[in-house]
């Protein structure tokens, strides 16, 4: 039953972080623009990038229904995440930069597992 109500909370925490994330990313958010040019990335990419990150966070959401579905979305942001690690290492990014993603796929690695 505890593990239940964490697998919940962790699905819920990454579904609404991607769920945002991707919308930004896909909108065009000043700070993903700037992000993305930052790290020498063509901005299309960064809409791929959003669009793999909102259908993650809805494979999670449909997850609540149909369980299988919550480790497709888990194990895509884990795979996401190993990709924004890379990118802040290539940018020699200071490691409070890549702090979330890194916290992002480590939750993810786990509910995955979960």
């Amino acid at each position: 039953m505890k593990v239940d109500i964490v697998a919940i909370v962790l699905q819920t925490v990454l579904a609404l972080a991607f769920l945002m994330a991707g919308l930004g990313k896909i909108a065009g958010a000043k700070m993903h623009v700037e992000g993305f040019k930052q790290w020498g990335l063509p901005q299309w990419f960064r809409i791929v990038t959003g669009i793999v990150e909102f259908a993650s966070a809805a494979a999670l959401i449909v997850g609540y229904w149909e369980p299988s579905w919550t480790a497709a979305g888990a194990l895509a942001i884990a795979i996401t995440a190993v990709g924004g690690v890379m990118v802040h290492l290539r940018a020699k990014d200071s490691f409070k930069q890549a702090m979330p993603i890194i916290v992002i796929g480590v939750l993810a690695v786990i509910l995955f597992v979960m």
